[in-house]
């Protein structure tokens, strides 16, 4: 696909934590002529998923640096606060934050599907590594070990039996929109510049029809009515005077326009 074409739908993968609400959201307005199919994704599959691998491709993801190729265009959006997953009745959930130093002594949980980059794992290995972080965060609930992920996951598999403190010192989690490089379409583009918070007249890419603009079918209602609406000093011009008739005589036989009335005269 070349950069002059255009899809008749646009596939956006996400990995677990991130929100895209208010990106899709924008999207509908701007361009409601093009459905937007959310993909969810694991973040290990993610990078696949662009690629197309298995055919169930998208066209860009909001995925967590860093990516697996030079294939692969990415534009960082934000950085995670890294957290802590603790029990409610856990020390650190008494103290407004930790430091890795603080858990050298707990067990940490690493799940496989981890999106943190260790040089040093932080506190003491589990026996065996849970298999997603759903599978961790239950572990967590049963007293097994604490877990350290980004703020998103923690908010996402979220209990009432547990809680979290940020780590100041832990990796940070970064997330990125992504797209294949040599499918740089005109969505593509349309996609980026909503993501960077540019407006509609800034957009780069193919020009938005005039029907996608913001409030375009409003303006154009409003000037239709207005059309229609009659000029009121052309029709102040046709329209009598209160009490006047046409031709300038008063409405009353007998009398002439703006002439005051007297007395009656009596017959003799």
């Amino acid at each position: 696909m070349t950069g002059s074409e255009v899809s008749p739908s646009f596939r956006l993968a996400y990995v677990p934590g991130v929100m895209p609400t208010k990106w899709v959201r924008i999207w509908n307005e701007r361009l409601p002529e093009v459905p937007l199919t959310l993909v969810p994704v694991p973040a290990a599959e993610a990078f696949g998923a662009l690629r197309d691998d298995g055919g169930s491709g998208a066209d860009a993801g909001f995925v967590r640096l860093p990516v697996d190729g030079a294939d692969l265009s990415a534009i960082p959006l934000y950085t995670e606060t890294t957290v802590v997953v603790v029990p409610k009745d856990h020390a650190v959930a008494a103290v407004d934050e930790v430091s890795l130093a603080d858990l050298a002594d707990d067990i940490v949980l690493r799940p496989l599907d981890d999106t943190l980059i260790w040089e040093t794992p932080p506190g003491q290995p589990a026996k065996e590594r849970p298999a997603t972080t759903a599978d961790a965060v239950e572990l967590v609930a049963a007293g097994v070990g604490l877990l350290i992920v980004p703020q998103s996951l923690a908010r996402l598999h979220h209990r009432r039996d547990l809680t979290y403190r940020p780590v100041p010192d832990a990796p940070e989690s970064r997330v990125a929109l992504s797209w294949p490089q040599e499918e740089t379409t005109d969505l593509v583009e349309h996609l980026i510049g909503i993501v960077r918070g540019r407006t509609v007249n800034s957009t780069r890419g193919r020009p938005l029809p005039e029907r996608t603009a913001p409030g375009a079918k409003a303006a154009k209602a409003k000037d239709k009515a207005k059309d229609k609406r009659p000029d009121r000093a052309s029709e102040a011009r046709r329209k009598p005077a209160p009490g006047r008739g046409s031709g300038g005589k008063s409405g009353k036989s007998g009398g002439t326009g703006g002439a005051k009335r007297g007395k009656p005269r009596r017959r003799p």
